[in-house]
């Protein structure tokens, strides 16, 4: 499968949780990357509507509800 490399902003509480991710997959030898991918790709399969809830995420985010 292909890859297309972009770079993205994510808030330092969030980097911080995915460092921890980091460590607890060490076995694994997992990266940032591959835990964001894996994050996104379990997202993006499951059932739910992606662009109304995508959008819903956003707004809370926003608002500082989320």
């Amino acid at each position: 499968m292909a890859k297309t490399k972009f770079g993205v902003s994510i808030d330092d509480e969030i980097a911080s949780e995915i460092d921890e991710l980091v460590d607890e997959c060490a076995d694994l030898g997992a990266s940032r990357s591959e835990i964001v991918e894996a994050i996104l790709t379990a997202y993006l399969e499951s059932d739910v509507e992606h662009g109304s809830r995508v959008r819903e995420l956003i707004i809370c985010r926003r608002k500082g509800t989320l």
